[in-house]
């Protein structure tokens, strides 16, 4: 009995030795959910307006930008693009960019991506990284909201000249992305 009173104390003093080096560690952790922007997105694909999925008509375009429902956009963000190898005149994009602009919360040109790119743009663009001087970073990695991998790029160039050191991950599992001082 008393060597099982030993091996329960042995566990006990083992278990209470156990450090959380993450929680103790002098990273900082930055999860780029935080600077998603809510709100409905759209795509308007002017390739549903070509005419045999080729060329855009004029007439029938004017028409369409003239008995479209705009309002469906209200406050949302909006890409517009064409998703056929179609030729599409630039003037076509202006006309929807008209409809748009008094509705929209944000347009841009190109696809769902491209917009999710430029609205983590702006929410970055006002970021200060004074805070992140001479800190080792962790950028999350995983998350619930799919963010386009040219925020995360977007995001490292932005980081490089004031960080020690950026990480891409967990805290507790990183890969190492940068150190000041150490290219390969």
């Amino acid at each position: 009995m008393n060597r099982n009173m030993q091996m329960l104390e042995a566990m006990e003093k083992k278990t209470e030795e156990i450090i959380n080096r993450v929680a103790q560690s002098q990273l900082v952790s930055i999860d780029l959910a935080d600077y998603y922007t809510k709100g409905e997105r759209h795509f308007i694909d002017i390739k549903d307006q070509l005419h045999m999925g080729l060329l855009l008509r004029e007439k029938d375009f004017r028409e369409f930008v003239a008995t479209h429902d705009w309002s469906k956009y209200q406050d949302g963000f909006v890409a517009v693009g064409c998703s056929a190898e179609a030729i599409v005149p630039v003037w076509a994009y202006m006309l929807i960019a008209t409809r748009l602009q008094p509705v929209a919360a944000k347009i841009v040109f190109g696809n769902p991506g491209d917009l999710e790119h430029s609205l983590f743009l702006d929410k970055l663009s006002g970021m200060d990284l004074s805070g992140f001087a001479g800190k080792k970073i962790v950028i999350k990695g995983c998350g619930e909201i799919a963010i386009p991998p040219s925020v995360f790029m977007e995001l490292t160039r932005m980081l490089t000249p004031v960080a020690e050191k950026i990480m891409y991950g967990e805290p507790c599992s990183t890969v190492p992305v940068y150190s000041k001082g150490k290219m390969k």
